[in-house]
């Protein structure tokens, strides 16, 4: 398992381009691989044949994981079978560290079993056991196969503690009505979390006690992807470390929709409302740099370019690939190249470059008919506008009303390096521009 980037640990195999048995040339893809919010391709770096691949469709796997063995020369299976079970000896990605009972140690240094140390104990821990004066048969292994890591020995070399306190229990209260059921607490804890009447689950317990197997087939239980990891993870971070204030307001969107179909009629590729919405902010943005930011710790670094990520739903969960310079790209070009965008994301084909940086988002829910909502801050930017759909509401003009078609808009600011009276100048610096779509 290839490593991309400093915070990756695991990936899951989404999709191999080849077979057992089947040869392959330098430059071609093999593999796909989900990190993230990415879809990795992975080329072969030289002409081989795959004798046997490790990890299946779906499978997440740690960095370094065996994935496949690839050989230029013809080879049994039984060396096949002895190079995969040496790499999974050796090889320390594969070993996950659970706690480790600890051990008392003492005394003189014990004599080290040779044969102990060379074939089931890593050669990092067998030096830190010669070193503490360890007896490696007494500590057990949590690698595979029983193999002592490293990890194993820092553990077994620290002296027994009593660990106060009883197991977790669950606080979730039962009902009368629940525990009238010949059940077990687990079931029942079950079937309260989940909504799930007893009276149509038959126990296939002792003497049809229900227990929690009986329970557990109603319910469906879906792993998150590791895009919805990374979602989980930075959204999370965002919503608990940054100070969030929103500033919201109603945008007429009259003008604009009139300007769009008068101009549609002589130009194919004019571009959505939606093109427009990405030009004007990007023009609002360097009108008002203090919201063209992200933020870094006790730093705020501005951009002199507005690179403005676009919230694009796929069936993974949100990303957001970034157009870059946007002030300098016509209603036009943000059209083709914001297509472009979504495509190869609701394909998972975007590239790694294509998700980083941005110093703004657009969330636009409006085509889904949300009238208006707040959206989480996408760290380390700034700001992150979401934008609602348009509504037919009675406007003042002179002495009568009219019906416009109205927007509402809100800003999500950091309030560490965005103050009210910025978020608010930004903010209608971005409705005049869009209620005089000439400009754009």
């Amino acid at each position: 398992m290839p490593k991309w980037g400093i915070e990756m640990v695991e990936g899951t195999i989404s999709e191999w381009s080849v077979k057992e048995g089947d040869p392959v040339v330098k430059g071609q893809t093999i593999v796909l691989i989900e990190t993230d919010k990415v879809v990795n391709e992975v080329e072969a770096e030289f002409d081989t044949k795959f004798v046997r691949i490790t990890a299946s469709a779906g499978e997440v796997c740690r960095v370094g994981a065996l994935l496949a063995v690839m050989a230029q020369d013809e080879v049994s299976r039984a060396e096949v079978d002895a190079f995969v079970q040496a790499f999974e000896k050796g090889q320390g990605p594969h070993s996950d560290v659970p706690a480790v009972e600890p051990i008392a140690v003492g005394g003189t240094a014990p004599e080290i079993s040779s044969e102990k140390a060379s074939a089931t104990i890593s050669p990092r821990a067998s030096l830190l056991a010669r070193r503490l004066g360890l007896d490696t048969t007494l500590v057990a292994g949590s690698g595979r196969r029983g193999r002592i890591t490293y990890q194993d020995v820092m553990q077994a070399s620290k002296p027994p503690r009593a660990i106060g306190g009883r197991p977790a229990v669950s606080v979730l209260p039962t009902t009368a009505a629940v525990e009238m059921f010949y059940a077990s607490p687990a079931a029942a804890r079950l079937a309260v979390a989940h909504g799930i009447d007893l009276r149509q689950i038959k126990g296939t317990g002792p003497r049809g006690r229900i227990s929690r197997q009986d329970v557990a087939p109603p319910i469906t239980v879906v792993p998150l992807s590791p895009m919805r990891k990374a979602i989980a993870r930075r959204l999370t971070l965002s919503k608990t470390t940054v100070p969030h204030f929103y500033l919201r307001l109603d945008v007429n969107f009259d003008r604009l929709m009139t300007l769009r179909a008068n101009r549609k009629q002589t130009s194919a590729n004019l571009g959505g409302i939606n093109d427009f919405l990405v030009r004007a902010t990007a023009l609002a943005l360097v009108a008002v740099p203090d919201v063209n930011i992200q933020v870094h710790g006790d730093e705020i670094h501005r951009f002199a370019n507005a690179d403005i990520a676009i919230a694009v739903a796929t069936d993974r969960g949100l990303v957001a690939p970034v157009l870059r310079a946007v002030e300098t790209k016509s209603v036009p070009d943000i059209a083709n190249e914001l297509r472009a965008l979504i495509a190869r994301g609701r394909a998972g084909s975007l590239r790694a470059p294509e998700l980083e940086g941005g110093s703004f988002t657009i969330s636009n829910l409006g085509m889904f008919g949300v009238d208006q909502f707040d959206a989480i801050i996408n760290p380390p930017q700034g700001a992150i506008l979401a934008i609602g759909t348009p509504r037919r509401v009675p406007v003042e003009r002179g002495d009568s009303f009219v019906f416009s078609s109205m927007v509402t808009m809100s800003l999500s600011c950091d309030h560490r390096a965005i103050d009210g009276v910025v978020g608010s100048r930004f903010l209608t610096t971005l409705r005049q521009l869009i209620e005089s779509p000439e400009r754009l």
